[in-house]
């Protein structure tokens, strides 16, 4: 295989799987635990929810941009 598709290859797989792990834990948490659902009000665990769920993905995006930024993940032959 061509080392720049197997580059390229490796790198849509990567961000795949992260964005799947981010979403299966951020759906996890939010109904499985019930801290994205509010009950008869907004409570602190629903905002705290939130805000770590806003901070990951802004890690999750900064990744992204690493990832796909020239030379971050360099596959050698």
């Amino acid at each position: 295989m061509d080392p720049e598709v197997k580059k390229y290859f490796v790198k849509i797989l990567n961000s795949f799987g992260m964005g799947l792990m981010w979403m299966f834990f951020i759906v996890t948490a939010g109904f499985y635990f019930k801290l994205a659902l509010f009950g008869k009000s907004f409570q602190w665990y629903n905002g705290v929810f939130y805000v770590l769920a806003l901070l990951t993905f802004a890690l999750l995006i900064r990744y992204y941009v690493r990832l796909w930024s020239k030379d971050f993940f360099a596959v050698e032959s």
